[in-house]
């Protein structure tokens, strides 16, 4: 028995558990920073497996760490079980259908991530014990994908350091290496003070906090016709100062959400926000407060590893689906147009065929992006520590995450073949790297070249906390 084949085999000797898992995450979906009883499920298993675990990492409730093994190198596994807010959805049906007193769902399958990503850990840790090797393996649950940023905290902070590669995957409606590009982004709340007055009988002596946010969008959207092609800058009324059309609004907040292809080009376009921030404040003769809210580095790509990882791909070969699986996925096509179907393979620049339920082949390494770009916060972690993501079908062609198509689909016995196929993947590149640590060297050289002249400059601020909300 091959290498790879026998940690497959770990991996098949252990999924059941870990479909409950992910069904489990799934029947309690729970957005950013508030994922006590997924990460609960997460170190049960943890416990269960036999790691050594580190509950509340980086001022998190809801992270974890945790470990196996002594000396060698050390391979990191992350994890991710945050869902979204306002996209309830009831499992395998195929029309919307909303969960009653339900407001979240998985609608970026991350209950899939995280129980997967758990699955390669403990497939390698029963390897390295199984054959007696030295060599460590590291879950790192974390939450807050979803605009909390957690993973960008946790690299600032150093909780990547010591760490040789880490490894990582996401839900797809395709297969492949993950092309390492992202944008990089930070989200920024801006409030206003000024002051209070009846806005009939006295309004020169007020001072309009919500001018001042209208002022400064003014100036934002004149700035998008000079911005770099790649940018964006979205927002949200976080605060208007009430609902009373009489009274002068003495607070308003607005929160910013920039994007840009890289650090340098994001730190450039903040500079220039803040000036029209500075500017309505002064129009406006109020004052402003900039907080950083959360930011997310561009992912740095690593080719030594992209090219082991797809080695694997081409020995496991894409995930196998049946015909019950097929026929489901051709009812939740119904519910896309044919503009979605054909953008679902853009981001490995192919159009997707009209008549393909299910993706079946694994895309070369060479794919280039031709889709929309999105961001996320694995990017810092390739920032301190090498790293290779992979994309693993786990829902039908044409189906648009964060969705409730994707929700929908989230327990389906496709997703639950894709998560599995996911830990394999994970699972054999660990093993691989582990057997050849003249291969990490390599990658580790690529990223050291990199980082010498482009060194990792955090997008979030010392000093600033995670957003933790508590209910």
């Amino acid at each position: 028995m091959s290498n790879e084949e026998e940690v497959w085999e770990l991996v098949e000797n252990k999924k059941e558990d870990f479909i409950k898992l992910s069904d489990q995450v799934f029947d309690t979906p729970e957005i950013l920073y508030k994922e006590f009883k997924s990460v609960s499920e997460h170190i049960k298993m943890l416990k269960k497996e036999g790691f050594k675990i580190t509950e509340g990492i980086c001022n998190m409730p809801t992270a974890v760490m945790a470990e196996y093994g002594n000396n060698g190198p050390l391979i990191a596994i992350l994890g991710e079980y945050d869902a979204l807010p306002g996209l309830s959805q009831e499992a395998g049906v195929t029309k919307h259908k909303p969960i009653k007193n339900n407001l979240n769902g998985h609608g970026c399958g991350h209950n899939l991530l995280g129980a997967a990503s758990l699955l390669a850990a403990a497939a390698i840790k029963d390897w390295l014990k199984k054959n007696n090797i030295k060599a460590r393996v590291r879950y790192y649950g974390c939450p807050a994908e979803e605009g909390g940023a957690a993973k960008t905290y946790m690299s600032r902070d150093g909780w990547f350091d010591g760490v040789d590669v880490a490894i990582c995957w996401h839900p797809a409606t395709f297969n492949s290496v993950n092309i390492p590009i992202s944008l990089a982004n930070t989200r920024i709340d801006f409030s206003f003070i000024g002051k209070s007055a009846h806005a009939a009988t006295a309004p020169h002596l007020g001072r309009s906090a919500l001018d001042a946010v209208e002022l400064m969008n003014v100036g934002v959207n004149y700035m998008r016709e000079h911005m770099p092609d790649s940018a964006r800058i979205h927002y949200a009324y976080m605060k208007t100062g009430g609902n009373a059309a009489n009274v002068v609004h003495a607070n308003a907040t607005i929160r910013h959400l920039i994007r840009a292809s890289n650090l340098m080009e994001l730190r450039s376009l903040v500079k220039r926000v803040y000036k029209i921030a500075d500017g309505a404040a002064l129009m406006t003769e109020t004052k402003v407060e900039k907080k950083v809210y959360s930011g997310v580095s561009n992912l740095l790509g690593n080719e030594p590893l992209e090219k082991i990882m797809q080695n694997e791909w081409d020995k496991l070969g894409p995930v196998i689906f049946d015909k019950n699986d097929i026929d489901f996925a051709n009812k939740i096509r119904s519910t896309f147009t044919e503009t979605e179907i054909l953008d679902s393979f853009q981001r490995i620049g192919i159009k997707a065929p009209l008549d393909l339920p299910l993706c079946n082949f694994v895309a070369p390494l060479n794919s280039t992006s031709n889709g929309g770009i999105g961001s996320t916060d694995v990017g810092d972690v390739s920032w301190v520590v090498p790293t290779v993501q992979a994309r693993v079908t786990t829902c039908a062609v044409g189906t648009p995450f964060h969705t409730w198509q994707t929700v929908a689909q989230g327990k389906s016995a496709a997703a639950h073949k894709g998560m599995i196929h996911a830990a394999k993947i994970m699972a054999s590149t660990a093993s691989t790297l582990i057997n050849n640590p003249n291969k990490i060297n390599e990658a580790k050289k690529v990223f050291d070249d990199h980082i010498k002249e482009n060194p990792y400059i955090c997008p979030i601020p010392k000093g600033a906390m995670p957003p933790i909300f508590k209910d």
